[in-house]
Formats: structure tokens, C-alpha cells, sequence
């Protein structure tokens, strides 16, 4: 079966990652598949995931590069070698350019945990939006994947589901609870539903 071959960038621990290689090996994830790990960190463990998956990964040190347009043209370089069709941001730390993004037009999709346009956009990221969203005494929060465009968290829309805040959450409490409720789930189903259409002939998106 044709596959739509997936990068995964990454910097952390790689729960994320890992939710997706759990969802290509149970079959849930099965219209693409994992070909490449791009870190943009030495130590994460994101990239022992990828060893024990036997997953080519490649390491991309922003501090390695004395310019942005360098380490991103060694990460557009890797995605095209090996001929990738999607990029998952999967807590990818370092941004990346309007120029950048903009080669992978509906072929970039990100998980913010939150629920978009709540706790987003720069500045919001990791523990911050927990801390903002306890902060703020909502009552429901959860996690989004939308496409990646020239606006930090603001490309269109692709899946969101919710999480309920209890009372006396600390914001480690409540981004476990997110990531294990409703990242985990939803940027797996959403990689399914963008590399189906990226199947299709004349790559349409009706998502």
C-alpha cells in the first residue's frame, strides 16, 4: 500500500512521537509512515525512541548554526532526501521562518496543548500554557492540531478535544492529563486524516 512518508521534528522526551509510532504499528495510522526523526536537540530522548523503532533520524543543533537560514536549509535538506510528504511538529522547540513554513503548505501540522485561540501563540508553550490556563481558572482546556502556517499557532484547524482542570491541579498535573487524553489521541487521528488526502490525486483537503 502507498504510503505518505512522514518527518517528525522533535527536541524532548517524544511522548508524541511515540503516540505515532504506536498508531502506525496498531494500524490506526496506516495512509502514512514514519521514514525520518529530525532533532533539534543532542540529548533528547525523543531520538532513543527513534533508535529502538529503527527510525533514520537526523540531529539538527540550532546552536550549531550561525544563522537561521542555515539550520533550516539542514532540515529542508534531510526532508528532502528522503522525500518527505508531511511534517509533524511534535514539541519541536525552535521556530521556524514564514519562508520555511511556507514550502510545506498543508504538508505541516502542529499540537498545541490547548484549545485554540485560548493559551496560544508566542510565548505560549510547554508548562506556560498549563500555568496560563490554571492561571486563568478555566474550567476545560485540551489540545489542538491545526496546520502550521507564518503565524505561531494559528493555521487553520484540523482536530481538538478536550480535558477537564480540577481543582488543585499543578500545571504538571493537568499537561500529563493533556497530553495523555487528548494529544496522544488526536495528532495521530489527524496525521491518518492529512496523509489520506495527500494520497489522493490532486491532493485536495477536505478534511
Amino acid at each position: 500500500m502507498l504510503k505518505a512518508k512522514i518527518a517528525v521534528l522533535v527536541s524532548g522526551g517524544g511522548t508524541n512521537l511515540q503516540a505515532l509510532i504506536d498508531a502506525q504499528q496498531s494500524g490506526k495510522l496506516k495512509s502514512g509512515e514514519i521514514v525520518l526523526v529530525v532533532s533539534s536537540s543532542e540529548t533528547a530522548y525523543a531520538v532513543e525512541r527513534a533508535k529502538k523503532h529503527k527510525i533514520p533520524f537526523v540531529v539538527v543543533p540550532r546552536k550549531a548554526f550561525p544563522c537561521q537560514s542555515e539550520f533550516e536549509e539542514k532540515i529542508q535538506s534531510a526532508l528532502e532526501e528522503y522525500g518527505i510528504q508531511l511534517v509533524i511538529l511534535a514539541g519541536f522547540m525552535s521556530i521556524l521562518s514564514a519562508e520555511f513554513v511556507s514550502k510545506w503548505e498543508k504538508r505541516m501540522i502542529n499540537v498545541h496543548p490547548s484549545l485554540i485561540p485560548s493559551f496560544c501563540g508566542e510565548g505560549f508553550y510547554g508548562l506556560k500554557v498549563h500555568e496560563a490556563a490554571i492561571r486563568y481558572g478555566v474550567k476545560v482546556t485540551g489540545a489542538t492540531v491545526h496546520f502550521v502556517n507564518e503565524i505561531p499557532d494559528g493555521g487553520e484547524i484540523i482536530l481538538q478535544k478536550s480535558v477537564p482542570v480540577y481543582k488543585g491541579d499543578t500545571p504538571e498535573k493537568l499537561q500529563k492529563r493533556v497530553m495523555e487524553r487528548a494529544e496522544h489521541i488526536i495528532l495521530p487521528r489527524a496525521a491518518e486524516l492529512v496523509s489520506r488526502e495527500i494520497l489522493k490525486e490532486g491532493g485536495k483537503y477536505g478534511l
